[in-house]
């Protein structure tokens, strides 16, 4: 057997679910006795859960449960908000159960939220494209009744008389969000759209979208089953034409039958993957014979 391997950068951590992981030992580091809770999944994936309660940090996570919900299991000590953000809602109510709040946010969705808070100042209704249920999503969606979750063209609502305001969920699939930013410039096209998806997602994305038109017949996508970047990679993966698209959480997921045939494979990860399990599978793939290559999309931008 004998194929072709590229490595398709940039991969590893980005920078908000660094800031987070980094943030959350920090504050055991600073508060050695205290218990430390985190409120939901710091970022999506089992092993830095795993890696995180070796740090004695609890992580409480229920995907029937919002933030705010989750938060009454929390009596005492220290809470710390995800990368994903919190509504203020969730911020005020842990200050009332006299918490001490650490907040793990990524800066991308920090700066999200405070437009929103400025738009629905000003007045406007919010069309926020998201995932039902997803934490960055919930954060902003269930902050106002004038935020109006939209994931699906029929979500839209017709007759809003206020000013229209359109943002996003910061993982979300660059093809997908332009197809619902023109559906709504067709009813609204007077509403101000600001595209918020964040740097690390979009160069991921455009180094898969890249690779159309190319020899590669299989893609394998490292990542959590409950990552949404990961998810939108796999999904642009198939967009692309892709013969084969897998997307497997570790080595013992990968399927090597898939594999058996493929004459071109490429992998990528999420960014919220550690480097480590896709360097496992990367491994596995070259130690049979094979030509290796790597994309950096960051050194062809540069």
């Amino acid at each position: 057997m004998k194929y072709k391997v590229t490595k398709v950068k940039p991969q590893g951590y980005c920078g908000g679910v660094l800031k987070a992981i980094q943030t959350a030992k920090e504050c055991r580091k600073q508060n050695p006795d205290m218990p430390i809770t985190i409120l939901g999944n710091l970022v999506h994936n089992s092993y830095v859960k795993k890696a995180l309660q070796l740090y004695d940090l609890k992580t409480i996570e229920d995907p029937s449960k919002t933030r705010w919900e989750l938060l009454d299991q929390i009596l005492e000590g220290i809470v710390i908000f995800t990368a994903h953000g919190v509504s203020s809602k969730v911020v005020q109510k842990a200050k009332e159960k006299g918490l001490q709040i650490v907040d793990a946010s990524c800066p991308f969705v920090l700066q999200t939220q405070s437009i929103v808070k400025d738009k629905l100042e000003q007045g406007y209704t919010v069309f926020y494209i998201g995932k039902k249920g997803h934490p960055e999503a919930e954060a902003i969606y269930l902050t106002s009744d004038n935020v109006i979750l939209i994931e699906t063209e029929n979500d839209i609502p017709i007759n809003i008389q206020t000013p229209i305001f359109v943002t996003n969920q910061t993982t979300m699939s660059v093809l997908e969000i332009n197809t619902l930013f023109q559906a709504i410039r067709k009813v609204y096209p007077n509403a101000q759209i600001h595209d918020e998806i964040c740097n690390a997602t979009r160069v991921r994305q455009q180094a898969i979208l890249d690779l159309k038109d190319s020899d590669v017949d299989t893609l394998i996508v490292v990542g959590d089953p409950t990552s949404n970047n990961t998810q939108k990679l796999a999904a642009i993966g198939k967009t692309a034409g892709i013969q084969t698209v897998l997307q497997v959480q570790d080595l013992q997921q990968l399927d090597t039958t898939s594999i058996k045939k493929s004459k071109h494979i490429a992998i990528t990860s999420g960014a919220s993957t550690p480097t480590y399990l896709m360097e496992q599978i990367y491994s596995y793939l070259c130690q049979y014979p094979c030509q290796k290559e790597d994309i950096d999309l960051h050194k062809i931008l540069d």
